[in-house]
């Protein structure tokens, strides 16, 4: 009913850091050869975006999402909307975990390949 809500209120934080860290990053440059954290970031705002988008669409294909208000059918009804929490807090907080624990094993393997790839060398050596 309102599973991708909780991804996406995730996906809301996790994209304001990922402007803050970014900014961070650009004041203090340092290209030491690595993928920058705010791109890493960037995996996980698009995991999580992505996955939203397509529950969307899947809500209002069955009719769970209408265009007017309360917008969710679920939230019409007091029984439906107990209902609709529940949801929320298991099945989406179970999306948003299994998402992030993606972006971490995401962030594994890039840390494994960037330690893997041969180091620049500099004019001096």
């Amino acid at each position: 009913m309102a599973c991708f809500l909780v991804p996406a209120g995730e996906a809301v934080v996790t994209t304001i850091i990922t402007k803050v860290v970014k900014s961070n990053e650009e004041k203090n440059a340092s290209d030491e050869g690595r993928v920058p954290f705010s791109k890493k970031l960037s995996w996980l705002n698009n995991l999580l975006w992505g996955g939203c988008l397509l529950l969307l669409f899947e809500h209002i294909w069955h009719g769970e999402i209408v265009p007017w208000f309360p917008f969710l059918t679920a939230a019409g009804d007091p029984a439906e909307t107990s209902i609709m929490l529940n949801e929320m807090a298991t099945v989406g907080g179970t999306m948003a975990v299994f998402i992030t624990s993606v972006w971490v094993v995401m962030l594994l393997v890039s840390s494994a390949l960037e330690k893997r790839a041969p180091k620049k060398q500099t004019a001096t050596e």
